[in-house]
């Protein structure tokens, strides 16, 4: 808080109306007229003000205020001192608001919306409206906004036995809306977020049964059984010693649903995805053509599956399982059908390119992750586990109508987990193979277009005019075409855009039988015929971004990295691209972005090899792309770390990269190129451009620490590091082991990274390679520091200060004596800790870092609780987590609120501690590593017996070493000795 008191939130006049008199009661006293706070008075003029505005309007007799200011004991000058009082309130508020009335006095004549504890009556009644009509969101939605209007205790510091009365009311009705609205999330769903919340309440609350109860449930539904039991113990020890009872039934019921693993407990008592209906109904499926033609058949048939599914009587979900050749038109039929089917699934339509036919096929995990999201489902909720998100998806969509489009899929054991599995819902794939495993499935094959058909779709496209003359060339050309649908469009499409050819034209053109489909059944071959017809007609230039673009791995492309491969302007790039996706062989994934199909994808590569002359230049092509983006992931780490030498040491570029006015553009350019990033990454690992590619890992390092996509990064500098040993290049070597030595340690393999950052420095030293010295030194320092061999991590520690100094590298000598703080922290050099915190962060200041500066406020933090000065630890703290959560850090987010929860403890905060330490855990769900979770769990344990919950901090306590015992950490002894005395 900044000293200023907050204004509650109320309901504003118009701009054309005056100014009104507002109140609030539910926290100080106070009044305003608009946004002037005026003069309340002494704590008795207040208290008479709030018993006033707490009647509603009603008369107050004098004997009624006085008996409520003083109870049994008024002054002998009562009566006058509280006509004193109304007299200076009625000149603040005006004669007409404070009016006397039958000897007493009454407050009248306020606007809607002036008293804040009427305007969370309003809002609470709303709720329960909302909540009784099947509207969970809106009502828990009320709710938060009428828990918002409370401003601390309410009437404090207002003396008196009726503000004592009021005040304890206004507490109760308060925790009431609040479990209310905690059972609500908990019917939606959001028990890993209710968690923390709930453990702050019971510790600030601990003989409220309720809160225990949702405590226990919220905790069990986190797939955190123990902890729920031991809530329950917790809760009976403390009712027998402080009160003499036991739980009441509600409680003893639910502990025994749990320990019989109840199903009624594992999902909400309410559906949870009812509220989300209104609000969320995905719409995925892709823009249908305009000229679908026939297919009639097949249309009829899947149509009639789809209708018996979303029937009445539908008891079944529906599979349908489209099967053909690439271009066949699968894509196309299952949308058509999938949009005239959108009616009989009002709840939505979800729709995902399994990319099947490439090498990297898409996750069923990340695919049901896709899919929970779009029906409403928070991040925090999405499971980890494949096994628990398929269950979750299941779950979510009982009771709901929902098509479920899967296009392009590989095979059976991809699709099975993204069934929805629930009568009512359907779900329609396509596929390159027949899913004859695929229990239960409608299976179509799908062939190539009648010569009717294919006639149709061709006269639709090119014109009823211009076939009409030449019907017998018409023909001749989807004859060629093969009858493919693919083949057809493209043919057709090229004639529609040259006005001066004829149907003749073309089918002279396709009468060369290389370029003619002439055996549907050589397979993939007449997929590759197909793209031969349209490739021949493209104009030179085309035809070159047509091959090179196909070179590049990953799942689509930038216009800014296809001028990149192509070495064009941006303008004249976007030009070709656009004009390929006018013929169909490219597609435009969004604006700006660019994708093939994977096929095409193939077969432009298999051009590229045989006609791109000279053949150097597909290689040129790639390396103008790696170096477009080691160009820009630099220029993103000099923003982030000005000062830092490591672009100074990166590999030259003869291409340059997209410059970013800002922060923030940086970081948008960065994580939504990660994944073509990492893909570039991993096709340069040949000699020739291998330490480019390194350096564009390690320059893109915030992928990692990030947490955003560290598997990913770290599998690509393991490639690296292996390319680089089989290459014989101990340069390159050093440096991919430093990169992959700095993944490890940021996702928890300490003993493998310390293997890599040894061998790192070693090949670094011998090719005197200064930057990864340091890098190793500092990456050393801090895996010794993590396994408590405080020796050598100073020794390292100190190495890298002097290194990074010996480089000029002034930013980067700031993490190592960020680093010595910690360590001289764990040594019991607290105010020396201080000092080396401060120079590193004065170092980040200096020179410009904004996200650096917070992990030095992070090291800082951490010193100055440890020394004592809890309040300055805590600031630090709460500012380098603001750093963090702005630039998406969710690593160093996750463990701010770790350490935050720390300086919590040592203050004797433990509700604050257990509530920081239960958002860490949530925030590091799936990142960091297991020896994180472990010193999370450690510190909540702690905090949730400062809070009387002794039995869940053994639950907490028991999983952590376990984690300690399996990785063989230090930390394991400790974690013995807490769990000792209650042991004992």
């Amino acid at each position: 808080m900044d000293g200023v008191p907050r204004v509650p939130k109320q309901w504003h006049p118009g701009p054309e109306e005056p100014a009104a008199l507002r109140f609030s009661v539910l926290g100080p006293v106070r009044a305003w007229l608009g946004e002037d706070p005026l003069p309340a008075g002494s704590p008795q003029q207040r208290a008479l003000l709030a018993a006033l505005l707490l009647r509603d309007g009603r008369t107050a007799t004098a004997s009624e205020l006085i008996d409520a200011l003083w109870g049994d004991e008024p002054p002998s000058q009562a009566l006058a001192a509280l006509r004193t009082y109304a007299s200076r309130l009625r000149k603040t508020l005006g004669a007409e608001v404070l009016v006397s009335e039958s000897g007493g006095y009454a407050i009248r004549s306020l606007r809607e919306g002036a008293l804040d504890h009427v305007n969370a009556q309003e809002l609470a009644a709303d709720a329960e409206k909302a909540r009784a009509s099947g509207d969970l969101s809106r009502a828990r939605d009320l709710l938060r906004d009428a828990l918002d209007l409370w401003d601390g205790e309410p009437l404090a510091s207002i003396p008196g036995p009726h503000a004592e009365t009021q005040r304890a009311r206004l507490e109760e009705w308060r925790l009431q809306l609040l479990e209310s609205c905690l059972d609500m999330d908990l019917e939606q769903g959001f028990h890993a977020e209710a968690v923390s919340e709930l453990t702050a309440l019971t510790a600030a609350h601990p003989l409220r049964e309720r809160l225990r109860e949702l405590l226990m449930l919220a905790l069990y539904r986190s797939g955190r059984q123990a902890e729920a039991l031991a809530v329950f113990a917790d809760t009976r020890r403390l009712l027998a010693d402080e009160l003499g009872v036991d739980p009441r039934q509600g409680l003893k019921e639910l502990q025994q649903r749990i320990l019989q693993a109840d199903p009624g407990l594992a999902e909400p008592s309410a559906p949870k995805a009812e509220p989300v209906v209104a609000l969320v109904r995905p719409a995925q499926l892709p823009a249908t053509v305009t000229d679908f033609t026939g297919r009639a058949s097949f249309v009829q048939e899947l149509s009639d599956v789809l209708a018996a599914a979303s029937s009445e009587e539908g008891r079944v979900m529906a599979v349908s399982a489209l099967a053909g050749i690439g271009g066949v038109g699968k894509t196309t039929l299952a949308v058509h059908v999938a949009h005239q089917a959108r009616a009989s699934f009002p709840d939505g339509q979800l729709y995902v390119d399994l990319q099947g036919a490439g090498s990297r096929a898409a996750e069923p995990e990340t695919v049901l992750g896709a899919f929970l999201r779009a029906l409403g489902t928070a991040d925090s909720a999405i499971p980890d586990s494949l096994e628990e998100r398929s269950a979750l998806y299941r779950s979510v969509l009982d009771g709901r109508r929902v098509l479920v489009l899967l296009d392009n899929a590989r095979d059976a054991a991809q699709v099975r987990p993204l069934l929805p599995g629930t009568e009512g819902c359907a779900a329609l794939v396509t596929s390159r193979i027949r899913m004859v495993d695929l229990a239960g499935a409608h299976l179509v094959d799908l062939d190539v277009m009648s010569p009717e058909e294919a006639l149709q779709l061709f006269t639709k496209i090119v014109g009823e005019e211009r076939v009409a003359s030449e019907r017998e060339a018409a023909l001749d050309v989807v004859a060629a075409c093969g009858f493919l649908p693919l083949a057809i469009r493209i043919a057709a499409s090229r004639l529609a855009a040259r006005r001066t050819w004829t149907v003749s034209v073309l089918a002279a053109k396709l009468g060369d039988e290389r370029r003619r489909l002439d055996e549907l059944q050589a397979g993939d071959l007449a997929v590759k015929a197909t793209f031969e017809l349209g490739y021949g007609q493209l104009e030179p230039a085309q035809a070159r971004a047509f091959r090179l673009l196909g070179l590049a791995d990953g799942p689509d492309i930038s216009l800014a990295a296809a001028a990149a491969v192509l070495d064009l302007p941006a303008e004249d790039t976007e030009d070709l691209l656009e004009s390929l996706v006018d013929t169909s062989l490219l597609e435009s994934a969004a604006p700006g972005r660019y994708r093939y199909h994977d096929l095409v994808r193939l077969y432009a590569r298999a051009c590229a090899e045989r006609d791109e002359q000279p053949p150097s230049e597909r290689a040129a092509a790639l390396s103008r792309l790696l170096d477009f983006y080691l160009s820009t992931a630099a220029g993103v780490y000099a923003i982030e770390r000005p000062g830092d030498r490591l672009v100074d040491h990166l590999e030259p570029t003869a291409y340059a990269g997209l410059v970013f006015g800002d922060r923030q553009a940086s970081w948008d350019w960065l994580y939504a190129e990660a994944v073509p990033l990492l893909a570039c990454v991993r096709q340069s690992a040949g000699a020739p451009t291998l330490r480019r590619a390194i350096d564009l890992l390690w320059a893109a390092v915030d992928l990692a620490e990030s947490g955003a996509n560290s598997k990913e990064y770290e599998a690509a500098a393991a490639a690296l590091r292996d390319a680089a040993r089989e290459a014989s290049d101990p340069h390159a070597e050093g440096r991919a082991g430093v990169v992959l030595s700095n993944a490890q340690l940021f996702s928890g393999m300490f003993d493998q990274a310390y293997r890599e950052a040894k061998e790192a420095l070693r090949l670094a030293e011998a090719s005197k390679d200064p930057l990864p010295c340091c890098w190793a030194a500092n990456i050393l320092g801090s895996i010794a520091f993590y396994q408590k061999r405080y020796v050598d991590a100073e020794a390292y520690f100190s190495r890298a200060v002097e290194e990074f100094r010996g480089c000029g590298d002034l930013a980067g000598s700031a993490s190592p004596l960020c680093n010595l703080s910690r360590l001289h922290l764990a040594t019991g050099r607290a105010d020396s800790a201080v000092v080396l915190a401060g120079q590193g962060t004065e170092i980040y200041e200096t020179l410009g870092h904004s996200l650096r500066v917070a992990n030095g406020r992070y090291a800082l933090g951490m010193a100055l609780g440890k020394s004592g000065r809890h309040s300055d630890a805590t600031a630090e703290l709460e500012e380098a987590l603001r750093v963090f959560r702005d630039s998406r850090q969710r690593l160093w987010e996750g463990m701010a609120l770790c350490r935050l929860a720390e300086v919590d403890l040592d203050a004797r905060k433990p509700a604050g501690a257990a509530s920081n330490a239960e958002m860490a855990l949530t925030v590091l769900r799936g990142i960091g590593g297991e020896w994180r979770r472990g010193n999370v769990l450690t510190v909540l344990g702690k905090a949730l017996v400062g809070i009387g919950q002794s039995g869940r901090a053994q639950v907490c306590w028991r999983e952590a070493l376990q984690i300690y015992e399996k990785l063989g950490s230090p930390e394991a002894t400790e974690v013995r000795a807490l769990l000792t005395p209650i042991a004992a």
